[in-house]
């Protein structure tokens, strides 16, 4: 397949074949192509690695009970995570009714389906923090919520210092 290129108002074909071997004599030079960089960065996806910051950083505040909202907040992170792959960082802070969802053995109903699904977004990176106050009015300590959350002294405390450290606030 040839394409067409206009170059200082003349048509001229160009082989695509032939594009990359000058594009890759000319890179090996170190002179830069004169070629549409805006397609070769969409076509090539930034590279990643292990550990480095991600891009985007979302903080969801989990403050109700209820399977209708567990199952809104929950698909809303998973499709975050679906969009942004391993470039965006996500924490839940379950306070209020909304921390049962962290709890061994939840005060409120939590259904089976919303257990399994905390459980793999946190497999997938997904951080929980329990409300260490909202803890205390429910005479709970750390044995009583699970292993993949971490509890916090006070989770609207953990929410705004998110915010001051970039992340986006998002309330159901």
């Amino acid at each position: 397949m040839k394409i067409q290129k206009l170059i200082q108002g003349s048509s001229t074909v160009i082989n695509p074949q032939r594009r990359k071997w000058v594009q890759g004599l000319l890179a090996g030079s170190g002179l830069a192509f004169l070629g549409n960089k805006s397609m070769a960065a969409e076509s090539e996806p930034e590279l990643r690695f292990p550990g480095d910051p991600a891009d985007h950083k979302v903080v969801y505040q989990f403050n109700k009970g209820g399977e209708d909202y567990h199952n809104a907040v929950l698909f809303s992170v998973g499709a975050m995570l679906r969009k942004y792959s391993d470039n965006i960082h996500i924490v839940v802070v379950g306070i209020g009714p909304g921390i049962h969802i962290l709890a061994k053995h939840p005060e409120r109903p939590v259904s089976k389906m919303t257990k399994q699904r905390v459980s793999s977004l946190a497999q997938y990176g997904v951080e929980f923090h329990a409300c260490g106050n909202t803890m205390k009015s429910l005479g709970w300590d750390n044995k009583d919520i699970l292993p993949l959350a971490k509890v916090v002294e006070v989770g609207a405390a953990d929410i705004m210092e998110l915010q001051e450290q970039g992340y986006s606030y998002l309330s159901w």
